[in-house]
Protein backbone atom coordinates (compact mmCIF):
# COMPACT_ATOMS: atom_id res chain seq x y z
CA UNK A 1 0.00 0.00 0.00
CA UNK A 2 2.85 2.39 0.87
CA UNK A 3 4.52 1.65 -2.50
CA UNK A 4 1.23 2.35 -4.28
CA UNK A 5 0.87 5.74 -2.57
CA UNK A 6 4.44 6.70 -3.54
CA UNK A 7 3.76 5.58 -7.12
CA UNK A 8 0.56 7.63 -7.31
CA UNK A 9 2.33 10.65 -5.85
CA UNK A 10 5.10 10.38 -8.45
CA UNK A 11 2.53 9.96 -11.24
CA UNK A 12 0.68 13.09 -10.16
CA UNK A 13 3.94 15.07 -9.93
CA UNK A 14 5.06 13.94 -13.37
CA UNK A 15 1.66 14.81 -14.82
CA UNK A 16 1.91 18.31 -13.33
CA UNK A 17 5.40 18.77 -14.78
CA UNK A 18 4.22 17.55 -18.20
CA UNK A 19 1.25 19.93 -18.10
CA UNK A 20 3.49 22.86 -17.16
CA UNK A 21 5.90 21.98 -19.96
CA UNK A 22 3.02 21.87 -22.43
CA UNK A 23 1.91 25.35 -21.36
CA UNK A 24 5.47 26.67 -21.67
CA UNK A 25 5.73 25.19 -25.16
CA UNK A 26 2.44 26.65 -26.40
CA UNK A 27 3.53 30.28 -26.67
CA UNK A 28 6.18 29.86 -29.42
CA UNK A 29 3.59 28.20 -31.66
CA UNK A 30 0.95 30.83 -30.83
CA UNK A 31 3.44 33.62 -31.58
CA UNK A 32 4.21 32.19 -34.99
CA UNK A 33 0.50 32.23 -35.77
CA UNK A 34 -0.47 35.66 -34.42
CA UNK A 35 2.54 37.82 -35.28
CA UNK A 36 1.20 38.55 -38.80
CA UNK A 37 -1.89 40.02 -37.11
CA UNK A 38 0.00 42.53 -34.95
CA UNK A 39 0.96 45.82 -36.60
CA UNK A 40 2.67 49.07 -35.75
CA UNK A 41 0.40 52.11 -36.01
CA UNK A 42 1.79 55.35 -37.36
CA UNK A 43 1.45 58.08 -39.94
CA UNK A 44 2.75 58.33 -43.48
CA UNK A 45 3.72 61.73 -44.87
CA UNK A 46 5.19 61.53 -48.42
CA UNK A 47 7.10 64.83 -48.16
CA UNK A 48 8.39 64.33 -44.62
CA UNK A 49 11.74 62.91 -43.57
CA UNK A 50 11.25 60.29 -42.28
CA UNK A 51 8.08 59.58 -44.22
CA UNK A 52 6.81 57.15 -41.57
CA UNK A 53 6.47 57.91 -37.85
CA UNK A 54 5.39 55.13 -35.49
CA UNK A 55 2.89 55.97 -32.74
CA UNK A 56 1.92 52.66 -31.15
CA UNK A 57 0.64 49.14 -31.76
CA UNK A 58 -2.57 47.66 -33.13
CA UNK A 59 -3.97 44.31 -34.14
CA UNK A 60 -6.19 42.98 -36.90
CA UNK A 61 -9.73 41.74 -36.18
CA UNK A 62 -12.87 40.80 -38.06
CA UNK A 63 -12.52 40.34 -41.82
CA UNK A 64 -8.84 41.30 -41.86
CA UNK A 65 -9.38 44.96 -42.70
CA UNK A 66 -10.30 46.25 -39.23
CA UNK A 67 -7.52 47.35 -36.89
CA UNK A 68 -7.97 47.98 -33.16
CA UNK A 69 -5.65 50.32 -31.26
CA UNK A 70 -5.89 52.99 -28.54
CA UNK A 71 -7.72 56.25 -29.07
CA UNK A 72 -4.71 58.15 -27.73
CA UNK A 73 -2.51 56.52 -30.39
CA UNK A 74 -4.68 58.05 -33.14
CA UNK A 75 -5.26 61.41 -31.44
CA UNK A 76 -2.76 63.20 -33.70
CA UNK A 77 -4.29 65.74 -36.06
CA UNK A 78 -3.28 64.79 -39.59
CA UNK A 79 -1.95 67.29 -42.09
CA UNK A 80 -4.49 66.32 -44.75
CA UNK A 81 -3.48 69.22 -46.97
CA UNK A 82 -0.07 67.56 -47.46
CA UNK A 83 -1.52 64.05 -47.72
CA UNK A 84 -0.57 62.78 -44.25
CA UNK A 85 -2.40 59.50 -43.55
CA UNK A 86 -2.67 56.90 -40.84
CA UNK A 87 -0.89 53.69 -41.79
CA UNK A 88 -0.07 50.25 -40.41
CA UNK A 89 3.38 48.72 -40.67
CA UNK A 90 4.31 45.05 -40.41
CA UNK A 91 7.11 42.65 -41.24
CA UNK A 92 6.65 39.85 -43.77
CA UNK A 93 9.33 37.69 -45.40
CA UNK A 94 12.03 39.74 -43.62
CA UNK A 95 10.76 42.95 -45.24
CA UNK A 96 8.78 45.88 -43.88
CA UNK A 97 5.41 46.59 -45.47
CA UNK A 98 2.90 49.42 -45.14
CA UNK A 99 -0.84 49.72 -45.71
CA UNK A 100 -2.80 52.98 -45.50
CA UNK A 101 -5.79 53.15 -43.14
CA UNK A 102 -8.64 55.46 -42.21
CA UNK A 103 -9.81 56.23 -38.68
CA UNK A 104 -13.50 55.25 -38.63
CA UNK A 105 -14.43 55.26 -34.93
CA UNK A 106 -13.15 56.09 -31.46
CA UNK A 107 -14.31 55.26 -27.95
CA UNK A 108 -12.64 57.85 -25.77
CA UNK A 109 -14.03 56.44 -22.53
CA UNK A 110 -12.34 53.07 -23.08
CA UNK A 111 -9.40 54.51 -25.03
CA UNK A 112 -10.20 52.51 -28.18
CA UNK A 113 -9.92 53.35 -31.86
CA UNK A 114 -10.99 51.47 -34.97
CA UNK A 115 -9.06 51.82 -38.23
CA UNK A 116 -10.01 50.36 -41.60
CA UNK A 117 -7.44 49.41 -44.22
CA UNK A 118 -8.08 51.20 -47.50
CA UNK A 119 -6.61 48.29 -49.40
CA UNK A 120 -5.42 44.78 -48.62
CA UNK A 121 -6.14 42.33 -45.82
CA UNK A 122 -4.20 40.75 -42.97
CA UNK A 123 -4.94 37.66 -40.85
CA UNK A 124 -7.20 38.60 -37.90
CA UNK A 125 -6.93 37.68 -34.24
CA UNK A 126 -9.90 36.16 -32.44
CA UNK A 127 -11.39 38.05 -29.51
CA UNK A 128 -11.99 35.92 -26.44
CA UNK A 129 -14.19 36.27 -23.36
CA UNK A 130 -12.56 38.83 -21.06
CA UNK A 131 -15.25 38.28 -18.43
CA UNK A 132 -13.70 34.88 -17.68
CA UNK A 133 -10.26 36.36 -16.89
CA UNK A 134 -9.19 35.76 -13.29
CA UNK A 135 -6.54 37.31 -11.07
CA UNK A 136 -3.36 35.23 -11.02
CA UNK A 137 -3.78 33.88 -14.54
CA UNK A 138 -0.88 34.20 -17.00
CA UNK A 139 -1.21 36.02 -20.34
CA UNK A 140 1.09 37.59 -22.92
CA UNK A 141 1.14 40.78 -24.96
CA UNK A 142 3.02 41.59 -28.14
CA UNK A 143 3.75 45.00 -29.59
CA UNK A 144 6.32 47.52 -30.75
CA UNK A 145 7.91 49.24 -27.72
CA UNK A 146 9.90 52.33 -28.66
CA UNK A 147 9.18 51.36 -32.27
CA UNK A 148 10.62 54.51 -33.81
CA UNK A 149 14.02 53.49 -32.41
CA UNK A 150 13.86 49.68 -32.32
CA UNK A 151 11.99 49.31 -35.61
CA UNK A 152 9.17 47.04 -36.74
CA UNK A 153 10.19 43.99 -34.73
CA UNK A 154 7.38 42.73 -32.48
CA UNK A 155 8.34 42.15 -28.84
CA UNK A 156 6.50 39.79 -26.49
CA UNK A 157 6.09 39.97 -22.70
CA UNK A 158 4.51 37.51 -20.30
CA UNK A 159 2.41 38.76 -17.41
CA UNK A 160 -0.02 37.64 -14.76
CA UNK A 161 -3.23 39.48 -13.97
CA UNK A 162 -2.09 41.14 -10.77
CA UNK A 163 -5.48 42.68 -10.05
CA UNK A 164 -8.81 43.50 -11.63
CA UNK A 165 -9.29 47.05 -10.46
CA UNK A 166 -11.35 50.19 -11.24
CA UNK A 167 -9.93 52.38 -13.99
CA UNK A 168 -10.16 55.47 -11.79
CA UNK A 169 -9.62 55.86 -8.06
CA UNK A 170 -10.83 59.01 -6.26
CA UNK A 171 -8.06 61.53 -5.69
CA UNK A 172 -6.83 62.18 -2.16
CA UNK A 173 -6.84 65.94 -2.78
CA UNK A 174 -8.99 68.19 -4.98
CA UNK A 175 -5.81 69.58 -6.57
CA UNK A 176 -5.28 66.18 -8.22
CA UNK A 177 -8.63 66.23 -10.00
CA UNK A 178 -8.90 67.10 -13.69
CA UNK A 179 -11.58 66.86 -16.37
CA UNK A 180 -10.50 63.41 -17.58
CA UNK A 181 -10.43 61.99 -14.05
CA UNK A 182 -13.89 63.39 -13.29
CA UNK A 183 -15.27 61.73 -16.43
CA UNK A 184 -13.75 58.38 -15.44
CA UNK A 185 -15.13 58.65 -11.91
CA UNK A 186 -18.61 59.21 -13.33
CA UNK A 187 -18.45 56.11 -15.55
CA UNK A 188 -16.05 53.66 -13.86
CA UNK A 189 -15.20 50.23 -15.25
CA UNK A 190 -12.70 47.52 -14.35
CA UNK A 191 -9.30 47.12 -16.00
CA UNK A 192 -6.60 44.47 -15.79
CA UNK A 193 -3.52 45.43 -13.80
CA UNK A 194 -0.43 43.57 -15.01
CA UNK A 195 2.96 42.88 -13.43
CA UNK A 196 4.86 43.29 -16.73
CA UNK A 197 6.49 46.51 -17.86
CA UNK A 198 5.02 48.08 -20.98
CA UNK A 199 6.87 50.91 -22.73
CA UNK A 200 5.85 53.77 -25.02
CA UNK A 201 4.85 52.09 -28.28
CA UNK A 202 3.18 49.17 -26.46
CA UNK A 203 -0.07 51.13 -26.37
CA UNK A 204 -2.58 49.14 -28.40
CA UNK A 205 -0.81 45.79 -27.94
CA UNK A 206 -3.16 42.81 -27.67
CA UNK A 207 -3.24 40.96 -24.36
CA UNK A 208 -3.96 37.36 -25.22
CA UNK A 209 -4.24 33.82 -23.89
CA UNK A 210 -0.85 32.24 -24.50
CA UNK A 211 -2.43 28.83 -25.12
CA UNK A 212 -5.12 29.89 -27.61
CA UNK A 213 -4.05 33.30 -28.93
CA UNK A 214 -7.49 34.77 -28.15
CA UNK A 215 -7.45 38.46 -27.23
CA UNK A 216 -8.73 39.29 -23.74
CA UNK A 217 -7.57 42.90 -23.52
CA UNK A 218 -5.59 45.76 -24.99
CA UNK A 219 -2.66 47.53 -23.32
CA UNK A 220 -3.58 51.16 -22.83
CA UNK A 221 -1.48 52.87 -20.18
CA UNK A 222 1.50 52.57 -17.90
CA UNK A 223 1.65 53.86 -14.35
CA UNK A 224 4.97 55.70 -14.11
CA UNK A 225 6.67 57.64 -11.37
CA UNK A 226 6.31 61.21 -12.51
CA UNK A 227 5.63 62.16 -16.13
CA UNK A 228 5.16 59.85 -19.11
CA UNK A 229 8.65 60.78 -20.25
CA UNK A 230 10.02 58.89 -17.24
CA UNK A 231 8.68 55.60 -18.63
CA UNK A 232 11.97 54.94 -20.41
CA UNK A 233 14.26 55.71 -17.48
CA UNK A 234 12.10 54.91 -14.48
CA UNK A 235 9.30 52.43 -15.30
CA UNK A 236 7.27 51.23 -12.34
CA UNK A 237 6.52 47.79 -13.75
CA UNK A 238 2.75 48.33 -13.44
CA UNK A 239 0.78 48.28 -16.68
CA UNK A 240 -2.92 48.20 -17.49
CA UNK A 241 -5.17 46.67 -20.14
CA UNK A 242 -8.74 47.41 -21.18
CA UNK A 243 -10.89 44.23 -21.20
CA UNK A 244 -11.78 42.97 -24.68
CA UNK A 245 -15.52 43.12 -23.98
CA UNK A 246 -15.32 46.85 -24.81
CA UNK A 247 -13.66 46.04 -28.15
CA UNK A 248 -16.58 43.74 -28.98
CA UNK A 249 -19.06 46.52 -28.20
CA UNK A 250 -17.23 49.01 -30.42
CA UNK A 251 -17.10 46.56 -33.33
CA UNK A 252 -20.79 45.75 -32.90
CA UNK A 253 -21.80 49.42 -32.75
CA UNK A 254 -19.83 50.29 -35.88
CA UNK A 255 -20.86 47.18 -37.78
CA UNK A 256 -17.25 46.21 -38.41
CA UNK A 257 -16.85 42.89 -40.18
Amino acid sequence: MKFLLIYLSLSISLAAITSASADEGALPDILQRIKPSIVAIGTYFPTRNPQAVLLGTGFVVGNGRSIITNAHVTSKTLDAEHLERFAVFYRLDQKEHMLLADLVATDQLHDLALLELTDGQLPPMEIGDSKRVREGESYAFTGFPIGQILGVFPVTHRSIISAITPNAIPATATQQLNVNMLKMLQTPYDVFQLDATAYPGNSGSPLYDENTGKVVGIINKVFVQGSKENALTNPSGISYAIPAEHIKKLLLEKGAK
